[in-house]
């Protein structure tokens, strides 16, 4: 058995996932973005323990987050804001709370991304990390980089992610 065999047993199989989306103009009927992570997550085995949206404000994206981490949620996907116009703070407001980053995510997004959309890629502030016992992620507010990142990188290692972190 080799190690990413070994430290996979010990990744659990459904979670609870917590569905954020960070915008001022967007409402429930037009989430696309978020109805695409839940029903993605739901379709992968995991139930979906929140989603609302959260308006574009550091203080708004931190506690939305926080909340969702207290109620106990084993991964918070975080949507919209990661681009650099002034109201784009969800990486600013996601940050503080980490333990740890995930270094990788963030690279390998934008990796695979470049391929869907060129130099453009370099926009996206997307990002991962630890907070507790659980891991965060922040993505643009595209359906399609929802779609790649969850399918690409979310739902293929949180699992694996989350075994390692409450070894």
């Amino acid at each position: 058995m080799s190690t990413v065999e070994e430290h996979r047993a010990y990744a659990p199989t459904q979670l609870g996932f917590a569905v954020l989306t960070a915008s001022d103009s967007r409402r429930e009927p037009e989430d696309d973005s978020g109805r695409k992570i839940a029903e993605m997550a739901v379709e992968a085995g995991h139930r979906v323990v929140g989603q609302q949206i959260v308006v574009d404000e550091v203080a708004a994206i931190g506690s939305a987050v926080e909340a969702a981490l207290d109620a106990g949620a084993d991964a918070v996907v975080l949507n919209g804001g990661t681009g650099f116009a002034q109201r784009d703070v969800s990486v600013q407001a996601v940050m503080p709370l980490l333990d740890r980053v995930i270094e990788g995510f963030g690279e390998l997004f934008r990796t695979l991304s470049f391929q869907q959309v060129g130099a453009a890629a370099m926009l996206s502030g997307a990002v991962a990390g630890v907070a507790g016992r659980s891991v965060v992620f922040v993505l643009p507010g595209s359906p399609k980089a929802v779609e790649l990142a969850m399918t690409e990188l979310i739902l293929p290692e949180v699992g694996h992610l989350l075994g390692q972190i409450r070894r």
